[in-house]
């Protein structure tokens, strides 16, 4: 089952449903918690089918940056407050689809069907913040980066930096083409950034016919970077701008970061509910490449299988150009022994392994690679004794004496 575990994790998109297959994918004895997850896993696979449109698939795991906000003056990044906004509309999206089902089942002129009623259980007490995510869109864009609207004062700090940058351009462009006319630059001179200052590439035989502040050198040694006398003052004041616009830029975060900490344990749990929809996306596309299906299940122990098939060794056998022989299995209500006798690789254990995993599996809430006319019951144990050697694949079978 940990070979299940692995390939459900590689189809997740975050660590958070990773985490949910580690932690929660767990064997359940309860018809009814069995059915309810089964159901789920049913429901979310039409999910899939049926309403393409309606959330994106934003699934990051913000918990460490919601936690790491709790002190006092203490803000998310630019980066994890865009995550987090992302993911609080998946889960507003996806809690507000399920609501809107229930209100129409509930309404009295409608006779509209729920065809996801355990999804809409599932989702029922799941917080959402949509001004939370209307405070993040009013701060940032959509790439992710504070808005020079996101506050007064960003504005004008931002105009003033482009109104110093377009002077500078000015100048520089004028004291090129001077210094170009007279042949102490190449045509194709442009200014370039060093140390965050704007500044003009010259050979060093020539650094003395431009005044100004030397900044730097290329690695070879044939070009110098000159800041000319006459951008001096101006390079001076974006540097203090760019002080201003991140001072700013730290108190937006700040002030939203603090708005949103009383809300952060119920943050927390609508990534709980993120956490098992990435889950539950991985199970149905998991079960799609099997041809897994959700059959009958009875409260009692029962095997009455038809075409099951074991999904590890049918992958196997698949890259080896292979087909997998379907198994049907009956043991019913008043049966406890089923007798398996065969020659040396002739099926025993993989008939043996196929009931023990797909049990294991549809205790899980898992569906599981039989035909629908197929029956399961619910076991309250399942005991296991398998030697060392075992492999299916290579057709090696040990058992105790």
């Amino acid at each position: 089952f940990n070979d299940i575990r692995t390939l459900l994790k590689g189809r997740c998109l975050s660590s958070l449903g990773t985490e949910w297959v580690d932690n929660h994918l767990q064997y359940m004895t309860q018809i009814d918690k069995v059915r309810e997850a089964l159901e789920r896993a049913r429901e979310f696979s039409l999910f899939l089918d049926v309403e393409d449109d309606v959330y994106e698939e934003n699934f990051y795991d913000v918990r460490q940056a919601l936690l790491r906000i709790r002190p006092e003056r203490t803000y998310m990044e630019e980066l994890e407050l865009f995550d987090l906004k992302r993911s609080l509309k998946t889960v507003y999206d996806l809690v507000s689809f399920f609501e809107k089902k229930v209100q129409e089942q509930e309404g009295e002129s409608t006779d509209s069907i729920n065809s996801y009623p355990a999804l809409c259980r599932m989702a029922a007490a799941v917080p959402t913040f949509p001004d939370i995510i209307r405070s993040i869109d009013d701060v940032l864009n959509k790439y992710g980066k504070v808005k020079d609207t996101a506050s007064s004062e960003l504005l004008s700090i931002r105009h003033s930096l482009e109104v110093t940058m377009r002077s500078i351009s000015h100048s520089l462009r004028s004291i090129i083409i001077e210094a170009q006319t007279e042949g102490y630059i190449d045509r194709d001179v442009s200014p370039t950034l060093r140390d965050g200052r704007l500044v003009i590439p010259v050979s060093p035989s020539l650094k003395r016919k431009i005044k100004g502040i030397i900044h730097d050198e290329s690695a070879t040694g044939k070009t110098v970077f000159i800041e000319p006398a006459a951008v001096v003052e101006a390079n001076n004041r974006i540097r203090e701008l760019k002080a201003a616009e991140k001072r700013e830029i730290i108190r937006i975060l700040q002030q939203l970061s603090q708005d949103m900490r009383p809300h952060i344990s119920e943050m927390l749990k609508s990534q709980q509910f993120l956490a098992q929809i990435d889950y539950l996306r991985a199970l149905a596309l998991f079960s799609r490449t099997f041809n897994s299906i959700v059959p009958v299940v009875v409260k009692y122990p029962c095997i009455d299988w038809c075409q099951a098939i074991h999904p590890l060794l049918q992958q196997s056998l698949e890259r080896h150009g292979k087909k997998m022989v379907p198994l049907d299995i009956t043991l019913c209500e008043g049966e406890h022994i089923l007798l398996i006798s065969g020659p040396n690789a002739g099926g025993k254990s993989v008939c043996l392994k196929t009931v023990g995993l797909l049990q294991y599996m549809l205790q899980c809430g898992m569906p599981v690679p039989v035909k629908e006319n197929s029956k399961m019951g619910i076991f309250e144990d399942i005991l296991i004794d398998i030697g060392d050697e075992q492999s299916l694949e290579d057709d090696l079978s040990t058992y105790p004496v």
